[in-house]
């Protein structure tokens, strides 16, 4: 069995094959896409390189966060495994590696957890204690289930807690956290939906009226004064569309903080 074992920063999104060509396409088609219906002009593209850039970024930002969501899933999981095992008799460093043939049947060779695991296990095999290899994992994923359990486990282990029944609380914890935002995802689901569509609705009007009204917006185009009012006009709509996202995310932590 061959793995591809490197210590990773979760933090960071790493781009699969193909996806980095993806992402650069959108910021490149949104870039344009302003530059056409904002001032007509192919020059344009150039001063809205910058707001294609921060596009690209928050796509490599959303998918980063999935990924850390996707980890501690995986985790919890994993530790369900690790809780099991100690029930059974087995010490804490061998509860940790037996998980790993539960999340291999049950996530594949490739998957985060299992790689981790297979550092954790060739760390053990070099006198690096759990404790670290724990906190080293907590350092990189960026979740914060992951950093409170990688602190609990190590108080628990250096002063000789109940680790059986710390486990199991650790993995009911994290798996309410992960219900609670799978919730959240769903009443906001639908919000987020009429958001898209608001984004959009400026760029359809203007496509209706130009197709059913041919060279009604052409006093706004190739002229200071209309490039001026375009200019606003974008500053506007990327305000509403930067408060709007704003806006969500304040009430994803509102609700997220009601349920739990």
């Amino acid at each position: 069995m061959k793995t591809n074992l490197k210590r990773r920063d979760y933090r960071k999104y790493c781009w699969g094959r193909g996806e980095f060509f993806m992402a650069v396409f959108q910021a490149i088609f949104l870039t344009g896409a302003l530059a056409y219906f904002f001032y007509r002009s192919i020059w344009a593209m150039i001063p809205m390189a910058g707001v294609g850039t921060v596009y690209f970024f928050g796509i490599r930002q959303s998918k980063a966060k999935s990924v850390r969501e996707e980890l501690t899933g995986q985790f919890k999981e994993c530790i369900l495994s690790v809780s099991a095992s100690l029930k059974a008799g087995y010490a804490v460093e061998n509860a940790f590696l037996e998980s790993g043939a539960d999340m291999l049947s049950l996530y594949g060779e490739n998957s985060m957890i299992y790689q981790e695991l297979e550092l954790i296990r060739r760390g053990l095999i070099i006198n690096i204690t759990l404790e670290e290899q724990l906190r080293d994992l907590a350092d990189r994923s960026g979740c914060p289930e992951i950093e409170q359990f990688a602190q609990v486990f190590f108080i628990a282990k250096r002063s000789g807690g109940k680790l059986p029944e710390i486990i199991a609380a650790s993995s009911d914890l994290i798996g309410h956290r992960i219900a609670a935002r799978q919730e959240m995802a769903t009443l906001l689901g639908g919000r987020k939906m009429e958001q898209t569509v608001m984004k959009l609705v400026p760029f359809g009007i203007l496509t209706y009226v130009g197709i059913s009204t041919p060279g009604y917006f052409d006093v706004l185009y190739h002229n200071w004064q209309g490039a001026a009012v375009m200019t606003v006009c974008l500053a506007i709509y990327l305000t509403a569309c930067v408060l709007g996202d704003r806006i969500m995310a304040g009430i994803s932590r509102e609700i997220a903080g009601d349920i739990l």
